[in-house]
């Protein structure tokens, strides 16, 4: 099978948006843990179970991330050029925090004193708190515009700073992220514990995703009526060799909704964030936790979803020089490199998945303090 350059552009725009879901899911209820950990867990054993949970699985959790940049950066060369400089303080922040997890989940264990203890868990939960605020503030910006351009030879030149990327509309979207995270991780906990720490999950969950749906419909509205969105007007030969400069965009009110408007069935998307919170919220409260836990995967999903659909096809807009704007059909590597690619992915991709759904299945069940105490392995 031989696929034309343009159909290998979507396939891989797909697979960016699978691997970033694929993350959300499974290193997502690791980090919401981690940001719960000071809160739900009141006594050490109940934090030493809340870790626990998520102990076998959380370093193999992180592939995901590791495999959607390794894929960026090869799929989309001048899009991980222009994010990794642009966003470069956020991302070193991003790392630093990832770095934190092993060394808390680790050294916390060595000494037992509660006040070392007690600033290991701290730093598990900013751990936890820094990458899904930041990961959420980063796709607000994407919605709002980057300020970046290239010169004509394709050299990017960012020219915002670090702390515009706090502005109120990206706050927003960091909220978003953390309150779904918080569900999702809530609901783990939920699934994988029982007694003090299951009940106080409970009311976390219904916190958090109550939250997560008034935050996401408000922007909803504001990126409906708020927000300048982007249109292509013009572009070159979709088999033509890519390069950002040889198309026209302009920004106008409302041109997020764009897709949505040829597309009515992609208000699915959307919608299915308030269905899915909704039955995550009510299988929670009524004890059925690994009902609510496929539903808060489905709504984790939704949510990337949703941005990504609205976005298409561009990927990361410019707000300083339009034109310099990136999308999937600009922005990619040769067709040679995408083909090689592709197939890699469709061996393997589903090898990882396999994988990953057997090491849960192996590992399902709950986790107590008894299992903790008589694990001399446990953290």
């Amino acid at each position: 099978m031989n696929l034309d350059y343009e159909t290998l552009r979507i396939i891989w725009w797909a697979f960016i948006v699978v691997l970033m879901i694929g993350f959300a899911l499974t290193d997502g209820f690791d980090l919401g843990i981690g940001i719960l950990l000071p809160f739900v867990g009141k006594t050490d054993m109940q934090r030493r179970v809340m870790i626990n949970s998520i102990g076998p699985t959380w370093d193999g959790n992180q592939v995901w991330l590791v495999t959607a940049v390794g894929a960026l950066f090869a799929a989309w060369p001048l899009v991980y050029a222009a994010a990794f400089s642009g966003f470069y303080t956020a991302i070193l922040l991003i790392l630093f925090a990832l770095f934190f997890r092993p060394l808390g989940f680790d050294y916390r264990a060595k000494i037992d004193n509660p006040r070392w203890r007690n600033l290991w868990d701290w730093g598990l939960f900013a751990a936890g708190a820094v990458p899904v605020l930041l990961f959420g503030v980063a796709f607000g910006n994407l919605l709002l515009g980057v300020p970046f351009h290239f010169d004509s030879a394709l050299r990017s030149y960012y020219t915002g700073t670090f702390w515009a990327l706090f502005n109120p509309f990206a706050l927003l979207a960091g909220g978003i992220s953390l309150a779904l995270m918080l569900m999702h991780g809530g609901v783990f906990l939920q699934l994988k514990t029982d007694g003090l720490i299951a009940a106080r999950s409970k009311k976390v969950i219904m916190t958090a995703t109550l939250l997560l749906l008034c935050l996401f419909g408000l922007a909803g509205l504001w990126v409906a009526y708020g927000v300048d969105g982007y249109r292509l007007v013009s572009i070159p030969a979709l088999d033509a060799p890519p390069n950002p400069l040889f198309k026209i965009v302009e920004k106008a009110p409302g041109a997020w909704m764009d897709n949505y408007t040829a597309y009515p069935s992609f208000w699915m998307v959307p919608a299915g964030v308030f269905a899915s919170g909704a039955v995550t919220l009510a299988m929670s409260t009524i004890n059925k936790p690994g009902i609510a836990f496929i539903f808060s995967g489905i709504t984790v999903a939704a949510v990337i979803a949703t941005a990504c659909f609205s976005m298409f096809p561009f990927i990361m807009p410019s707000s300083t020089n339009l034109n310099s704007s990136l999308t999937v059909w600009d922005a990619s590597s040769s067709h040679t490199t995408l083909t090689i690619m592709f197939w890699f992915t469709i061996v393997f991709l589903p090898i990882v998945m396999m994988y990953t759904s057997w090491v849960y299945r192996v590992l399902r069940g709950k986790v107590t303090a008894e299992d903790v105490q008589r694990n001399k392995s446990a953290y």
